[in-house]
């Protein structure tokens, strides 16, 4: 089963399967919106804060998400799956790069 996944920073949308993470259905179907890094959990960068949705996740590492902050349900792309429709912003150190480009295509 797929479910929509909605970026709020860039306002775009996708289909992510239920067996797939949320990176690799967005990689999958071209899109971009969520930074893209090692795509294991190593490197924080793909790091979300999902503001609606049911999602399952795998362990992830203390250095880049502090139980405090996935308890606010900020996770990384690439260790969850959703098991609903989900929404979710960018709070990892890329950021400013997704934000970036779209301040640049509003101001255009």
């Amino acid at each position: 089963m797929s479910h929509k996944v909605f970026i709020e920073d860039t306002q775009e949308e996708y289909s992510c399967r239920e067996d797939q993470h949320l990176l690799a259905g967005m990689e999958a179907l071209g899109r971009k919106g969520i930074p893209v890094g090692c795509r294991g959990g190593g490197c924080g960068v793909c790091k979300i804060e999902i503001t609606s949705g049911e999602y399952t996740k795998r362990v992830m590492s203390r250095d880049h998400v502090t139980v405090e902050e996935e308890a606010r349900g900020c996770v990384l792309a690439c260790r969850v799956k959703p098991q609903s429709d989900i929404r979710l912003r960018v709070v990892g150190k890329m950021k400013k790069n997704v934000v970036r480009g779209i301040t640049e295509t509003i101001e255009k």
